[in-house]
């Protein structure tokens, strides 16, 4: 078994990045919903809310943000929860293809 960043540094920093939560709200997002930033860190904000903000002033998926913080998705949903609902960032939902006008849509 492979082992990586956070195993070496356990759960106990997860822990206090999450505030002792475990989970978040599973509806607000899933793994391919692009977050975007809608305001810039300030001073006294948590380090890894500064790193979200700074990196999706360009929209990015849950998993992506998750990969370039080397954190768990479970972990990086509780962080975009804390800063949605303070208005800090808009979280797109992806929807389904729609066919385009003229063309056939699927056969029931």
């Amino acid at each position: 078994m492979i082992r990586g960043r956070l195993d070496k540094e356990g759960p106990d920093r997860l822990y206090t990045v999450t505030g002792g939560r475990s989970r978040a709200d599973e509806s607000r997002f899933d793994m391919v919903t692009l977050i975007v930033s809608e305001s810039d860190p300030t001073p006294g904000m948590q380090s890894e809310h500064v790193r979200i903000l700074r990196m999706c002033r360009r929209p990015l998926s849950v998993v992506e943000i998750s990969s370039y913080l080397e954190l768990p998705v479970s972990v990086v949903k509780i962080l975009l929860c804390d800063l949605l609902d303070t208005g800090r960032i808009t979280a797109r939902h992806p929807h389904a293809a729609r066919p385009a006008a003229g063309c056939p849509g699927p056969k029931p």
